[in-house]
């Protein structure tokens, strides 16, 4: 992901409000996983803060859990599209095709969309593709085994394995990946870089789009097909459909390379953690739980903005603002987990918010779980003695909120 900042945009700001300064986009600490150091004192002090993105808008900043989850569900916040927001002079929103996803789209038509792919998302679903999901995985563990030491698990096998599952659930050609992934990248990173990622938005639309079109002219057993169906039975809108497709690029695999990619680092840098899930495969169901927790993959990303205004910590959220509600931080919030900066393979009481709350929850909740399921199973079962590489340190992009590692080096 290119994260270089772009010049300040003129963003209207906050109105002046007491005590509420603008602080930096808390960021991990160089080359860790995180989180923001600042989580803690923002809770503790100033739940609700405002902060400077590195793009130059403003954003109002909630770390604190109960005030997460409630933001995430108030329907008073909606997400924009990045052609959309943050606004720039003489563009009128909608006046260009947005990266719209489905955590873009409201109303009916969000609703339509869930409608159609509830059943593939379903637990039943989902469960009959396991099979599928552990032969993509021993696909890419093949030649890694029988590979030079130390070995790049990240982008041999992490990174991969996604993107490997969601072309194979959702009918995008794999071997289109060296196109699709760096745009999808450039569209992640509009936060950073708002004219490479609305560039990058354009020609994924027209992606999906070709792909739509080909599907109907070459059906298959895929998501894309099922989308297509719809359309022409006049269940779905083909904008829709697009927006699914969008999401599946942008988001249906990057967060799941990044939650990957940080909980085999974690498990392989607690002592005796990996070993103890290898050996005792009745705890997975929990310690998935508690990796989507502990994992601050989410360190401010999810953007949304006010319809109307919002009270909140005695301020005032006006309509047209952004607010950041973290999900990482409230994961994290020491009121609600016990123990909350300690990865707990053994915890019960464990309601994080790691896929959302309300009307936007995370569709691909169960696929997601499935996946990193199988990621360890498969990592079990053929490197049993998998552990970091000594004097091979992974690389990291310190620039991005969202933080996993982009390399790393390991022996087995």
């Amino acid at each position: 992901m290119n994260t270089t900042p772009e010049p300040a945009v003129d963003a209207p700001d906050m109105p002046d409000v007491p005590d509420a300064p603008i602080i930096e986009l808390p960021l991990p600490p160089p080359g860790t996983m995180g989180p923001p150091e600042e989580y803690r004192r923002l809770r503790q002090e100033c739940p609700l803060a405002r902060v400077r993105l590195p793009i130059g808008a403003t954003a109002w900043y909630a770390t604190r859990y109960e005030d997460v989850k409630e933001l995430i569900a108030d329907a008073r916040l909606i997400r924009p599209s990045i052609t959309d927001w943050p606004p720039r002079p003489g563009h009128v929103p909608g006046d260009e095709p947005g990266l719209v996803t489905m955590m873009e789209l409201e109303g009916p038509r969000h609703a339509a969309l869930r409608r159609a792919l509830s059943e593939p998302f379903s637990v039943r679903s989902v469960r009959s593709r396991l099979p599928r999901i552990r032969r993509s995985a021993d696909l890419l563990l093949d030649p890694f085994v029988g590979s030079d030491q130390p070995g790049d698990l990240v982008v041999r096998f992490l990174e991969p394995f996604p993107v490997m599952v969601m072309c194979d659930l959702v009918g995008i050609p794999y071997e289109d990946s060296d196109y699709f992934l760096p745009r999808a990248d450039a569209a992640l990173g509009a936060i950073l870089t708002l004219e490479e990622g609305r560039e990058a938005t354009s020609q994924l639309r027209e992606y999906i789009t070709s792909l739509l079109d080909r599907k109907r002219r070459e059906p298959g057993d895929d998501m894309l097909t099922r989308l297509v169906d719809a359309c022409e039975r006049g269940a779905l809108d083909h904008e829709s459909a697009v927006s699914f497709g969008l999401s599946m690029l942008v988001a249906g695999y990057r967060t799941s390379t990044m939650f990957l990619a940080d909980a085999v680092l974690a498990l392989l840098t607690l002592p005796g953690a990996y070993a103890r899930l290898r050996d005792h495969r009745d705890l997975m169901p929990g310690a998935v739980e508690e990796l989507l927790r502990y994992v601050p993959v989410m360190n401010g990303v999810v953007v949304l903005q006010a319809v109307e205004d919002i009270e909140l910590h005695g301020r005032t959220i006006r309509a047209g603002d952004a607010v950041l509600p973290v999900l990482a931080a409230a994961n994290r919030d020491e009121h609600v987990f016990t123990d909350a900066d300690r990865l707990d393979l053994c915890r019960a009481d464990n309601p994080h918010l790691a896929f959302g709350r309300g009307a936007h929850n995370c569709i691909g909740s169960h696929l997601a779980r499935a996946q990193m399921t199988v990621c360890l199973e498969a990592l079990f079962d053929r490197l049993p003695n998998l552990r970091l590489a000594e004097g091979h340190r992974p690389i990291w992009e310190d620039e991005s909120p969202s933080k996993s590692p982009l390399t790393l080096p390991v022996y087995w």
